[in-house]
């Protein structure tokens, strides 16, 4: 695989393993990606983009410390096409989200998406200390979660399922 970084095409390496931290149950699936030019690494890249944690007693999610910065801009809750979360980077919401549901004002398949996404949607800012949201109950109950939570990156946003 290829990337375009700045002007330069550089040449991409992947290994994908698990990682489990001792003594925890966090755990999550990450790709490292090494960057090449003229056949020689330059950087190495962790893209994450699978990951098991429990709620807090308080409904806080922690986000994986590789993934807080995609997510410092703040985080779009919102109920998913199942029984599922949807999880969206707030730059992701404003310019992919925002404009697929201001379709033609007289679809209702717009209608019905507008509703599906806004009904219960959660906008929260990450805390900068243990990059930790908090989850809303009505959203939980929606997606039958109760502590143990899979999230699974589903292109630019994540979905959240109970575990």
């Amino acid at each position: 695989m290829w990337v375009v970084v700045g002007s330069t095409l550089l040449s991409v390496a992947s290994a994908g393993h698990w990682y489990n931290k001792a003594g925890s149950k966090k755990k999550h699936h990450h790709a490292l990606l090494t960057l090449k030019r003229a056949g020689k690494a330059v950087a190495r890249v962790a893209h994450v983009d699978y990951f098991e944690r429990k709620l807090d007693d308080k409904r806080r999610l922690t986000i994986p410390a590789e993934l807080r910065a995609e997510f410092a801009g703040g985080v779009v809750v919102t109920r998913g096409f199942s029984e599922y979360l949807h999880v969206y980077p707030q730059v992701v919401w404003d310019n992919d989200v925002e404009p697929a549901l201001a379709g033609n004002i007289l679809d209702e398949q717009v209608a019905d998406l507008n509703v599906r996404f806004r009904e219960g949607k959660s906008v929260v800012v990450p805390d900068e200390k243990q990059g930790r949201v908090t989850l809303e109950q009505h959203l939980l109950d929606y997606a039958g979660i109760t502590r143990d939570i899979v999230a699974v990156r589903a292109g630019k946003y994540w979905r959240l399922r109970r575990a």
